[in-house]
């Protein structure tokens, strides 16, 4: 008899385990493709100017793009993030095959190794800079999470979203893609780990500002 009711508690429960497990696949499914969809498909502001251009190193068409972009008067200076530390802007020019003209004094490089680290150290440069305006310039998949993380460590900014489009990345029906359906995969999981990270870090900063009003108001009753 114990038995018995041992074991229609563990079906039961598995049951429910499967229900929550199968719950939380849906709705990561439904989210991959509304993230999919919101992927940028074309460039909708190519003309407004801002006071810097930032782009993402990770692909030759960004960096190529980004320095056409400076060409033609569209911000002030140029910043390319995540660029290590011994290359120059010199080399950069050359490896693009520009010729460095004034276009050399105009380009400023960093070194972050991520998203979040191009995000920190151009808001550094941007505020070195007093800069209140910036075209970011990545590719088109890279583009959500890099509006998210510029977003949380500049929210004052105002973020013109440039993207570019590699050729090996088939956005139209990209599920029928391996490459592509990877690649998206990856992206969504990291964006989903970014926008966690954030909102713990907030969450922790109200718990802490809660804590050290309580502290205050204990000491003031004193």
């Amino acid at each position: 008899m114990w038995k018995n009711r041992r074991d229609r508690r563990r079906r039961r429960f598995l049951f429910k385990l499967g229900l929550a497990v199968g719950f939380v696949v849906v709705l990561w499914i439904i989210g991959l493709f509304r993230f999919v969809d919101g992927v940028p498909a074309e460039v909708v502001d190519a003309t407004t100017r801002t006071d810097a251009i930032v782009v993402l190193t990770g692909g030759s068409r960004r960096l190529g793009e980004s320095l056409e972009l400076l060409s033609r008067g569209l911000a002030k200076k140029l910043f390319v993030s995540g660029v290590y530390q011994n290359v120059e802007v010199r080399e950069l020019l050359k490896v693009m095959q520009r010729s460095p003209g004034d276009l050399e004094s105009r380009i400023g490089i960093g070194n972050a190794t991520n998203t979040a680290g191009n995000a920190i150290e151009t808001t550094v440069w941007m505020k070195k800079h007093e800069y209140r305006s910036l075209r970011l310039v990545t590719a088109a998949y890279h583009m959500p999470r890099s509006l998210l993380e510029f977003g949380h460590t500049m929210p004052g900014v105002t973020l013109i979203p440039h993207p570019v489009f590699p050729e090996k990345v088939k956005q139209d029906y990209w599920w029928v893609w391996p490459g592509t359906a990877s690649l998206m995969v990856g992206e969504y999981d990291k964006y989903l780990l970014a926008w966690l990270r954030h909102w713990v870090g907030r969450l922790l900063e109200k718990v802490g500002i809660a804590a050290g009003a309580g502290k205050g108001t204990a000491k003031t009753g004193i």
